[in-house]
């Protein structure tokens, strides 16, 4: 099967609310092999990735992480962050240089309060990403771990 490319910022959010996030971005970088995040740890911030490659990676119990996705370009680079417990779910790790827009969780989550047309408009598009990074999850995990043809892909 074919992975989709998860959402981009540029395709689901309407400019309007694309610049407003934009507005709050700082920009940042990570040498290659930082660790960005830890599955479990405190998700206070997310990333839109610029330039470089993260691999998000999922702790199996008795195995090395398992790695789920490789992110890129344009991409969201942590889901956690929008919904309570607001934890990280899995982990990242940066494969070459990154330099990302680094958004501080709870001002973004205050603007989504203040302005519920941009809130449900950062919700569709986190949702769509997370959407996205469950099927691919389960698609890789089947494809580590489950014997031949144990699985389905419907």
């Amino acid at each position: 099967m074919i992975a989709t490319p998860a959402p981009s910022m540029l395709r689901a959010l309407p400019a309007e609310h694309r610049q407003r996030l934009l507005r709050t971005a700082r920009e940042v970088s990570f040498a290659q092999g930082t660790r960005l995040f830890e599955e479990g740890g405190r998700a206070d911030r997310f990333w839109i990735l610029r330039t470089g490659t993260v691999e998000l990676d999922m702790r199996v119990p008795g195995r090395r992480a398992a790695v789920i996705e490789h992110l890129g370009h344009n991409e969201l680079l942590g889901c956690s962050w929008l919904f309570a417990p607001h934890t990280w779910h899995l982990g990242a790790e940066a494969t070459t240089p990154v330099r990302a827009y680094e958004f501080d969780a709870e001002a973004v989550r205050s603007l989504c309060r203040d302005d519920p047309a941009f809130g449900r408009s950062v919700a569709q598009w986190v949702g769509d990403v997370l959407a996205h990074r469950l099927r691919a999850a389960r698609i890789r995990l089947l494809d580590l771990y489950a014997p031949y043809g144990a699985g389905s892909l419907r």
